[in-house]
């Protein structure tokens, strides 16, 4: 009931046993336990008049919200230490990397192209045309299509 155990509760009966006497002991048990069952209904009609006044039902509507909320935001995991404590190693993606070095790669072999001579034998018998000459090679195509 109030954290008093059996041993209690008899030398609590045996104290007023002595205090009151045997005659008016069941008179003082009979009012006590009347006392007791007029608190009860009392506190009874108060819950009773709480839980039917709208204000009290709205409060209880926010507070089943406010812990519906809290148990979706998981503060558990808020206060999880080890997460804190031991450091995550980043994931390494090397995909980028690959591109860049096939580019590079790329653009050195084409340089390495450009740069290297080309051999007489390649090259053929005819000397290399001046800008004149290609004019010339133009205007006259541009006529011949006319």
């Amino acid at each position: 009931m109030f954290g008093i155990g059996m041993p209690e509760l008899l030398i609590i009966l045996v104290v007023a046993l002595i205090v009151v006497g045997p005659r008016k002991l069941p008179d003082l048990a009979r009012s006590l336990g009347k006392g007791m069952q007029e608190f009860r209904k009392a506190t009874d009609e108060i819950k009773n008049e709480l839980t039917g006044n709208e204000t009290f039902q709205e409060f209880q509507e926010v507070h089943t919200t406010v812990k519906e909320t809290v148990a979706a935001m998981k503060p558990q995991n808020l206060l999880d230490t080890d997460s804190l404590l031991e450091p995550k190693k980043p994931k390494e993606d090397h995909s980028g990397r690959e591109k860049v070095l096939k580019e590079i790669t790329k653009a050195a072999s084409q340089e390495e192209q450009e740069e290297q001579p080309v051999p007489d034998d390649q090259a053929g018998s005819h000397p290399p045309e001046s800008d004149s000459q290609t004019t010339q090679r133009d205007a006259k195509a541009s006529s011949d299509d006319a």
